[in-house]
């Protein structure tokens, strides 16, 4: 399990680093609010009538969250891989909690790294790489972690979220 960083927290010698935005903030234009407007009015509609009353309240949470998102700007968080972990932000992840790491580079829309944990409610962790250099990125890893081969496409929630421009 993570740990937050604290001083006395061991992290080793940073090896590569580079910052990071909390969540990519999308310009969205008229036509994607009138939509997703459009959706999340049906989907509060539809869980009234029947009788979903969850459903209806968790599609209002949803709609609020992305609104408080679109006015307020992503915090920058750094990001280190050491010769004992991963750090994001505040956060320090051992080699030991993670599986495996992919790499999904089609540019210009996707340039991620992910890292799978072993943990059952976060089991991935999504990097943007930026400009950093996808070969010098795989290269420090692999010494530490193994590359998953089979990951070949980024996954499914991560594609509809940039498509749907949620994430």
């Amino acid at each position: 399990m993570s740990q937050i960083i604290r001083e006395d927290t061991l992290i080793g010698d940073i090896l590569k680093e580079w910052t990071i935005q909390e969540y990519e903030k999308y310009n969205r234009g008229i036509l994607w609010y009138i939509i997703m407007g459009g959706l999340g009015i049906f989907f509060v509609v539809y869980g009234v009538v029947t009788r979903d009353f969850l459903f209806s309240l968790i599609i209002i949470l949803f709609a609020i969250i992305l609104f408080l998102q679109a006015h307020q700007d992503p915090k920058q968080i750094s990001f280190k891989i050491t010769e004992l972990g991963v750090v994001v932000g505040n956060r320090f992840y051992s080699f030991s909690e993670l599986d495996s790491f992919f790499i999904i580079y089609n540019p210009p829309d996707v340039k991620t790294l992910f890292l799978e944990t072993k943990e059952v409610l976060k089991p991935m962790i999504r990097v943007p790489l930026l400009d950093m250099n996808p070969v010098d990125v795989k290269n420090v890893l692999r010494a530490y972690l193994p590359e998953n081969f089979e990951r070949e496409n980024e996954p499914l929630s991560d594609r509809a979220a940039r498509n749907w421009q949620i994430h």
